[in-house]
């Protein structure tokens, strides 16, 4: 990256750090069971709610517990189950339709991250009805406030219960962009370890890994405070006591429990202390060619981790103690090897290769422009990297041998 553009990033991210304590976060209250839903819409006199969920969620009847709470206590709702992987304007544009049809006053986004996004996305349509989510696209362009906004994750990972993030894919150009605004932030996070339970072992194991990887790219980066660090740590530490429980033994309500509240608590260290190349290249590989996120998080994580160098070890060496891996006196290249490590065997645990057998060698070009457009200047990046440096992290991904250096 050339030194004009390097410190117009730098500038910009040191702005946005200095402003942190200015700006109004605020987390989301945390439930323990879908079954208090009811009385926290009769305590905000809404009167008929929209589920927003996809098909798998609702086939595998995780939804049947919240529909049953909500008919015993004479609360009208209905379901949009469309929500798809990398979730479309077209599904927005669907749900909205729904909620506006039958008089909703009231959203649950129940399920992963898609659903959840989907859900924030038709809350912003609501409050800004005259503009289109293109026009909402980067950071603090909605300023209205939502419909009561609640968010049930199915999955430990996305941590979309708690940011300010709303990621979509354009149904026509599949060019996948990120809307920030502080009205996103769901009003209620309901953390019930037992709409977990029936999530598949690769599944657990690629959200939980995305959890992870928001905990490190908030920890790693340049914008992180004393609560966001902290968030971050415990959010390791939770992570690698209780992902192969929960990889495992599905049915560890303990392990499926602390899952949930590690995704929690890195979603609270990125939404304030951001996230970086990982997420700026995977959601490229999940708008061109619909990957997963969580699946390209994992694949990304030690290779990205790895080009970074030197000048994240001190902090890996935090990770690592934080996470029992090394010991507090392990020097800080040797337990940020040691972290790294643990991350690739991890993921030849959960059986997570290294490639993603989608990307073509003439998409690299236009896939690190939009991981560039992205990530710079808004991801405070431990080491600064334009789109033709990105493209080596594509390049890698189409064979695992290569090298990666910066």
């Amino acid at each position: 990256m050339n030194k004009a553009k390097k410190l117009y990033c730098r500038t910009f991210q040191t702005g946005l750090k200095i402003a942190l304590p200015f700006l109004p976060y605020c987390k989301p209250e945390v439930i323990g069971s879908v079954k208090t839903i009811p009385d926290i819409l009769k305590k905000r006199k809404c009167s008929h709610a929209l589920i927003i969920t996809d098909t798998g969620i609702r086939n595998l009847g995780l939804t049947k517990r919240l529909e049953n709470v909500l008919t015993k206590d004479g609360i009208p709702f209905c379901i949009y189950d469309k929500t798809v992987a990398n979730p479309t304007t077209a599904n927005v544009a669907e749900a909205l339709e729904m909620y506006l049809s039958n008089g909703c006053d009231a959203i649950i986004g129940f399920g992963g991250g898609s659903s959840m996004d989907c859900a924030k996305a038709v809350g912003a349509r609501i409050a800004k009805p005259k503009q289109s989510l293109a026009k909402m696209k980067g950071i603090l362009k909605i300023h209205k406030k939502l419909p009561l906004l609640i968010a049930i994750p199915t999955t430990a990972g996305t941590g979309s219960e708690t940011t300010l993030a709303a990621v979509i894919t354009d149904a026509e150009t599949r060019h996948k962009y990120a809307i920030n605004d502080f009205p996103l932030i769901p009003r209620y996070a309901v953390l019930d370890p037992k709409v977990t339970l029936s999530l598949p072992p690769f599944i657990t194991a690629t959200t939980g890994m995305d959890a992870l990887t928001h905990a490190v790219e908030a920890y790693i980066g340049k914008s992180t405070t004393y609560g966001t660090r902290k968030d971050a740590l415990l959010a390791v530490k939770l992570i690698f006591e209780n992902i192969d429980k929960a990889y495992t033994n599905g049915s560890d309500i303990d392990a499926r429990r602390n899952m949930l509240h590690a995704s929690f608590y890195a979603g609270c260290a990125f939404t304030k202390s951001y996230v970086g190349y990982i997420h700026a290249v995977a959601h490229s590989l999940g708008g061109e060619y619909n990957v997963p996120h969580g699946l390209a998080n994992a694949i990304l994580l030690p290779f990205v981790l790895e080009a970074y160098g030197p000048c994240i070890h001190k902090k890996l060496h935090h990770l690592a103690v934080a996470a029992g891996i090394s010991a507090k006196d392990t020097p800080y290249d040797a337990a940020a090897g040691e972290f790294i490590e643990a991350i690739k065997a991890m993921k030849k645990r959960f059986d997570i290769g290294d490639t993603v057998k989608e990307i073509q060698e003439a998409d690299i070009p236009k896939l690190s422009h939009y991981a560039d457009k992205e990530a710079n200047p808004l991801y405070p990046v431990p080491v600064l990297m334009d789109a033709e440096e990105l493209e080596q992290f594509y390049v890698t991904l189409m064979d695992s041998d290569e090298s990666v250096t910066i």
